[in-house]
């Protein structure tokens, strides 16, 4: 009978890398879909067709599905901890951007921005995978996924600070948090030593 070797072990930073950049997809992705929750005050606002209200909340979605190819091959050639990082901060400013946003061309431009953070999970997946070994590396990826829930975050989370500030608070909140997790996503990853 041949006995099962124990799995590899697992190092403290790998954990640490997971963890941080699980908190920055389930951020990254409630920003993403931030438009689904405000756009309905906005379209009331600003009084927007159907057509112009589809528009505004799908071009965060597009943008953030067409950067995720040019965001892998960045991860593969300088790492996922810098283009994860370069990627939140870049966002920051737009989210901000958007509280002070009065023309419905604005917020189809930020939304632009915005929906970068939506290429997260491209980033995040090499990145984490490459910390783990192939025999925990399902693991890995099924915690990192759960990131997912940011879009779930958002419905329970963009509500509550339109009810208690409108929907200009959300923005603001929003790019707080992101900035947030930009600083705790450098202190707490690492560099990948294959890069």
């Amino acid at each position: 009978m041949v006995s099962a070797s124990p799995p590899p072990a697992v190092s403290r930073q790998a954990w640490s890398v997971l963890i941080v950049s699980t908190l920055a997809f389930t951020v990254c992705f409630m920003v993403w879909m931030m438009f689904g929750v405000i756009g309905i005050p906005l379209q009331k606002q600003l009084g927007l067709s159907g057509t112009e209200f589809g528009l505004l909340t799908a071009l965060p979605v597009l943008s953030g599905s067409l950067v995720r190819v040019p965001l892998g091959i960045w991860t593969d050639r300088y790492g996922g901890r810098i283009v994860m990082t370069v990627l939140m901060a870049c966002t920051v400013p737009a989210i901000w951007a958007m509280a002070y946003a009065t023309q419905y061309w604005h917020f189809l431009v930020i939304g632009l921005f915005v929906g970068l953070a939506g290429g997260a999970f491209s980033v995040g997946t090499p990145y984490v995978a490459r910390w783990f070994p192939k025999s925990r590396q399902g693991m890995a990826m099924g915690v990192y996924g759960a990131g997912n829930s940011g879009s779930a975050v958002n419905k329970f989370l963009a509500p509550a600070l339109l009810v208690a500030g409108g929907w200009v608070l959300v923005p603001k909140v929003y790019a707080a948090i992101m900035l947030g997790t930009v600083i705790l996503f450098w202190f707490f990853s690492a560099h990948d030593p294959r890069h």
